[in-house]
């Protein structure tokens, strides 16, 4: 019966682990399509940072940067329980939800609009002229390549994020969680900040192909953001444990984290 119910809390907290991972992605991979200005949101001037001789840096991220600092925290904290192997189960079973939701989107954007879905719809900002379908199908195409990108990003990021976590952790014990959540995700962000970027508007962007400066120049402000913002949320993952450790008890948890580092 004792063995059932400690069975049963550690499925219980890997289940809603597994949620919040699963539900933050896929919102972050929707929304990512779009850029928005840091500079514009705080009411300041663009920074117009130069670099590298013509590349100008200005504060513009995408908004799927709003909800990545959650995976990031939850990734670290499914390493800390539940160990590598279980990093990777949930970004497999992600990436396959992901490719679903490619192909429903893709299939959504081909079919024909009701006329007066368009005909209600027509009239934009001063009443200029809006074509509603066209402006679903362009969004969402963007969407596309978000995703495509993100699966090779978000594997590679997170099979990598999940390994460096634990050679840290092998070095240092039970001690200097900071230390393995941050060093893992300066690696795994690394990768995910450009190689979404790239892909997907680089290279599927179309004829509205970003230039490579503007992926670089994106890329960069994207990284510099979620690493720092993976330092600020640090002391989360600490009110995380503590939650975690009370639901299992002090017993259960060590043993739990001990089996997790040991795998």
């Amino acid at each position: 019966m004792l063995e059932s119910a400690i069975k049963n809390k550690r499925t219980f907290l890997f289940i809603i682990l597994s949620g919040i991972f699963l539900t933050n992605a896929i919102v972050a991979e929707v929304i990512g399509v779009k850029i928005f200005s840091l500079e514009g949101l705080l009411g300041t001037r663009p920074a117009s940072i130069k670099l590298l001789g013509d590349l100008i840096l200005d504060f513009n991220l995408t908004a799927g940067v709003l909800v990545w600092p959650i995976v990031f925290i939850t990734t670290d904290i499914i390493n800390e329980y539940f160990g590598k192997v279980a990093v990777r189960r949930i970004s497999y079973m992600t990436a396959i939800f992901l490719m679903y939701i490619f192909l429903i989107i893709w299939i959504a954007t081909l079919l024909p609009p009701a006329e007066f879905w368009v005909e209600i719809n027509k009239l934009g900002e001063n009443n200029s002229i809006f074509n509603i379908n066209y402006s679903f199908s362009r969004i969402f195409s963007q969407g596309l390549g978000i995703i495509a990108g993100s699966l090779t990003a978000f594997l590679l990021g997170q099979i990598m994020d999940a390994w460096i976590f634990h050679s840290i952790r092998k070095s240092t014990g039970e001690k200097k969680i900071w230390l393995r959540a941050t060093g893992s995700t300066l690696v795994s962000q690394l990768f995910d900040s450009f190689v979404v970027l790239f892909v997907a508007f680089y290279i599927f962007g179309g004829e509205h192909r970003w230039t490579f400066q503007q992926v670089i120049s994106v890329g960069i402000i994207n990284y510099i953001y979620k690493f720092s913002l993976a330092i600020l949320l640090t002391p989360l993952l600490y009110v995380a444990h503590s939650i975690i450790d009370n639901y299992l008890g002090k017993d259960l948890s060590e043993k739990v984290i001990e089996e997790a580092a040991t795998e």
